[in-house]
């Protein structure tokens, strides 16, 4: 799960469209970003991802739209 912090004007509709661009990159990085989750009024900004190693998933954000996550942690699906 990676989280960005304190993104300035963020919106709904912005963070859609990242997703859809690091959807077209993710492949090539053995990455799957499965889901995300926005917080308008904070700025916050949290995406479930599985990825191989933090650094893979910080990639696709990277050459996707440039917005790296602030944070990356390892989380577990309860069950």
């Amino acid at each position: 799960m990676d989280t960005h912090r304190n993104v300035k004007g963020v919106t709904a509709a912005a963070v859609a469209e990242a997703h859809q661009k690091d959807l077209k990159v993710q492949g090539k990085h053995g990455v799957n970003y499965r889901s995300y989750w926005v917080d308008e009024k904070t700025g916050t900004v949290f995406c479930l991802v599985e990825a191989p190693t933090a650094e893979a998933a910080a990639k696709v954000h990277k050459e996707a739209h440039g917005l790296v996550a602030d944070e990356i942690r390892e989380v577990k699906e309860g069950k």
